[in-house]
């Protein structure tokens, strides 16, 4: 026999024999897995942040650790033991760190594919954090199994903890309209959304740990505390409630659809809405948005939330764009740019998520969210370019205020970055 076919021979006696091990694995007796790691059925996440390292056999709980290669290699096999023994070694461990070479990120298994060591870019550009979260995120999507209960371990310092937590957070978005078992369900299990009737969907947890190193080298040793670990989770939740909104496209989440979900945030808040709808923002002054949607199916609304608390001495207002379809209007955009247009609601979405969080976190100050909600579409009533009449080209922005754009895309564009003072003069507006 050849060396060359001796060669693959023995490579595929190798593939062979590590594929029985995975089978075996998957189907271990013990396991405590609620599906195997190659089913088609999507489960629905739930993030868990946790105070201090829980103890875990990767076995049956898989563990992700994260970590820039300057923390990883000052962390000891002490420090992560807890989610790693009885499976891997202080040796496999060491050497599984000295083998990491990012370029820009890399990874390595430590038992099976079930207990992975992961390192983010060495360099930081002008482009990105210290905490290099896009590569986290990344990680994160692409490293966890699916299964019913796994771990991320996150190595960082303190400065960079909160934004690696969002980075996690954003690797499990909350729809998705992917077929599971030849059936079209909407994946949506946020306490605040419309849940669907087809929304039955097994759950997975994910803890998610954090191992703290300081500024001096050394590992932290104080756990996070009640605040910190709250304001996580409803991060958490924020940050997921606006990607949904983005992600979902304009037939399920219209005007009237989004003006629910502010709804339904202010419901759970306990926090004042106020509503001006269709022919209502014309009457009041407010052209700019009502030119802009007043040519779609759905009319456009301006929403405010307002957040009072007692002893507040400042006010700080938010103001999202929230155009839950840009089609360009008249000036119409072209094959390459209308796809994807869905997220230019992405401004209010985030509004609505920092509007969320900020009042759970129990901000002291007032604090109000306006959102101004409608579609960019072409109609009979749509809003004409270069034409001198108040109700079309010229606009009321706001009383007092007239404002002619001779293309009905820039004059959208340039909504978003009035100030909330053009917007909104007085609370008597509302």
């Amino acid at each position: 026999m050849s060396l060359t076919r001796l060669f693959n021979f023995n490579r595929g006696v190798k593939l062979f024999t590590l594929t029985v091990i995975r089978k075996r694995f998957l189907n271990f007796s013990n396991s405590r897995y609620k599906s195997e790691l190659t089913s088609n059925q999507k489960m629905t996440v739930d993030l868990k942040f946790n105070a201090k390292l829980t103890q875990a056999d990767p076995h049956f709980k898989p563990v992700l650790i994260i970590g820039q290669l300057r923390h990883l290699n000052i962390l000891k096999f002490s420090d992560i033991k807890l989610k790693l023994e009885p499976r891997v070694t202080e040796e496999t461990f060491t050497k599984a760190v000295a083998c990491l070479h990012p370029s820009p990120t890399d990874k390595i298994s430590l038992y099976l594919d079930v207990a992975t060591l992961a390192a983010v870019p060495l360099k930081c550009s002008r482009h990105n954090t210290p905490s290099r979260a896009h590569a986290i995120t990344r990680l994160v999507k692409n490293n966890t199994l699916n299964v019913s209960e796994e771990n991320v371990v996150i190595v960082c310092e303190r400065s960079d903890l909160f934004a690696s937590a969002c980075a996690v957070v954003r690797a499990f978005p909350l729809y998705s309209r992917k077929t599971a078992n030849n059936i079209n369900a909407r994946v949506s299990n946020s306490d605040t959304s419309i849940k669907s009737a087809n929304d039955n969907f097994e759950r997975t947890l994910v803890n998610v740990e954090f191992i703290v190193v300081e500024k001096n080298g050394t590992i932290a040793r104080n756990e996070l505390d009640e605040l910190d670990l709250k304001c996580l989770q409803e991060v958490e939740k924020a940050i997921r409630l606006t990607a949904r909104i983005v992600d979902t496209p304009c037939n399920e989440m219209n005007v009237d659809n989004f003006v629910e979900e502010v709804k339904c945030i202010a419901r759970e808040l306990n926090c004042e809405s106020n509503i001006i709808r269709g022919e209502q923002l014309r009457e009041r002054g407010f052209g700019g948005i009502y030119g802009v949607g007043k040519g779609a199916a759905v009319p456009p609304a301006l929403v405010l939330l307002s957040h009072e608390p007692k002893g507040a001495q400042e006010t700080i207002a938010l103001v999202g764009k929230g155009i839950v379809y840009d089609t360009g209007g008249l000036s119409i955009k072209g094959k390459t740019a209308m796809p994807g247009m869905k997220r230019d609601c992405g401004g209010a979405a985030a509004i609505l998520g920092a509007f969320y969080a900020a009042v759970k976190c129990d901000f002291k100050q007032n604090l109000h969210a306006i959102f101004c909600l409608a579609e960019n579409s072409v109609g009979p009533l749509a809003t004409r370019t270069g034409m001198y009449y108040m109700d079309t080209a010229i606009h009321n922005i706001q009383k007092g205020s007239v404002k002619e754009h001779p293309e009905v895309d820039i004059f959208l564009n340039s909504l978003r970055f009035r100030r909330a003072s053009v917007m909104l003069t007085s609370s008597s507006d509302f």
